[in-house]
């Protein structure tokens, strides 16, 4: 098959998943046309199969703001007929589907269908904001499929639009090859054989809560000796430092900004902390988890659909730091107990979220909506 992608080309869930997809899809024989304003994080390189557009940006001097949907449209289109695509999969309704959609009438002889695949914040705020709920409702429903990466998800989406259209949940997925681990978590030998290390990555945005990622880890060092590794940037960088400092936990405080290459990081780490405000699925737990590292986060949205309470780690009411560094420290201060959660993290991953389990359906939504 012949699959147009589009994307956010940032460090978000929804890009990765993306970009991994694709690359996948590469390997499995089909044709992948990458369509963005800039190159996706996790694409440094073009695989066999894989072609990358690039949109053109202008500036106009009657234009505010420049108008990103047609411009993305019209590459689509573009890049449709030159590589003769068959379906357009967009990742995120709001503007990639409405985009698409525009293409495919600019376009009327190639037939292309539209699949559409929902991953959060383009149904619960972006999405569902007054002034894009009527694009998103018409979106969602004139899309040849939608998938949700999250049973919590697909529910939203019914509850905030009253759309009719099946919505197909296919999860998100990990390479299990690649998050393979050689020391496990909370055993020696390591530079420090006695200070664990605590992890967060995301994107900085206020729904990842990370200040309180910092209380959680100032209330562990009281028992533990720890250090936290933040790895992202975002608009809450500042907030997360300077409550870092007020704590009195800088000096043990890593932030790098983005960086690439989550599974090698992931090795260093003894504990992932997620405290979300929501999380649709919570891609970044599923990575940890898959690297044998086991999670303390949120027990909201999709998150329960990814991490299980007590077997791959520990779920707690958002904002409840208290909660979250009791089981920290639970699980730290105990060998035996991370080492069980980390074997049931990686078992859980592997075998629910194997990028060989979940590739094939979206193949299967694509052999749908292609009528075969």
């Amino acid at each position: 098959m012949r699959i147009g992608i589009t994307c956010y080309a940032t460090h978000g869930g929804s890009g990765v998943v993306a970009t991994e997809l694709g690359k996948h899809l590469a390997e499995r024989g089909h044709e992948v046309a990458f369509v963005s304003y800039s190159t996706p994080l996790r694409l440094t390189d073009l695989p066999p199969r894989v072609s990358f557009h690039e949109v053109d940006i202008i500036e106009y001097p009657l234009l505010k703001n420049f108008p990103y949907t047609l411009a993305l449209a019209s590459k689509m289109a573009g890049v449709a007929q030159i590589r003769q695509l068959q379906i357009l999969h967009v990742h995120y309704a709001i503007p990639f589907a409405a985009a698409a959609l525009l293409a495919k009438l600019i376009v009327p002889e190639l037939d292309l269908k539209i699949v559409t695949t929902l991953h959060g914040t383009d149904v619960t705020l972006v999405g569902s904001n007054p002034s894009f709920k009527p694009v998103t409702t018409m979106v969602i429903e004139q899309s040849d499929a939608v998938t949700a990466v999250s049973s919590f998800l697909k529910e939203q989406t019914y509850q905030q639009f009253g759309v009719k259209k099946d919505i197909d949940v296919i999860y998100n997925f990990i390479d299990p090859v690649r998050h393979g681990r050689q020391i496990p978590p909370c055993i020696p030998p390591r530079d420090c054989p006695d200070e664990f290390t605590l992890m967060h990555i995301s994107n900085f945005r206020p729904v990842k809560r990370v200040a309180d990622v910092v209380r959680i880890f100032a209330l562990v060092t009281k028992s533990l000796s720890a250090r936290l590794v933040m790895i992202g940037d975002g608009p809450d960088a500042s907030l997360a430092m300077q409550v870092a400092r007020e704590l009195g936990v800088a000096d043990r405080v890593t932030f790098t900004g983005v960086l690439d290459g989550v599974a090698d990081l992931l090795q260093a780490a003894d504990l992932l902390l997620l405290p979300s405000e929501t999380e649709s699925f919570g891609l970044v737990a599923l990575e940890a988890m898959a690297s044998g590292v086991p999670v303390v986060a949120s027990d909201v949205g999709g998150l329960p659909e990814v991490v299980e309470h007590g077997v791959t780690g520990f779920l707690a009411p958002v904002g409840d730091v208290d909660q979250m560094a009791e089981y920290a420290v639970r699980i730290l201060s105990d060998p035996a107990t991370c080492q069980k959660l980390s074997k049931a993290a990686r078992k859980r991953a592997t075998d629910l979220f194997d990028y060989h389990i979940i590739v094939p359906q979206y193949e299967a939504v694509y052999e749908q909506v292609l009528g075969r």
